[in-house]
């Protein structure tokens, strides 16, 4: 799995950092996600996907086989 965020549509809402602290952070200025992994672990995905599920600015892209 890889996980890609759009920074320029991010509204700052932080649902991703609440149900996945380990692979999203948030900017200090402004709330913009950050990306901490862009490939989480196996026990990182479910976590992943669901933020990327609830992102409510579709900022989060998940591809889940990348070649």
């Amino acid at each position: 799995m890889k996980v890609n965020v759009d920074e320029t549509k991010c509204c700052g809402a932080g649902q991703c950092v609440l149900i996945a602290p380990e692979v999203f952070d948030q900017r200090d200025d402004d709330g913009i996600v950050v990306l901490l992994t862009t490939e989480p672990t196996e026990d990182q995905r479910s976590g992943a996907r669901e933020a990327a599920a609830v992102c409510p600015a579709a900022a989060i892209t998940l591809d889940e086989d990348p070649s």
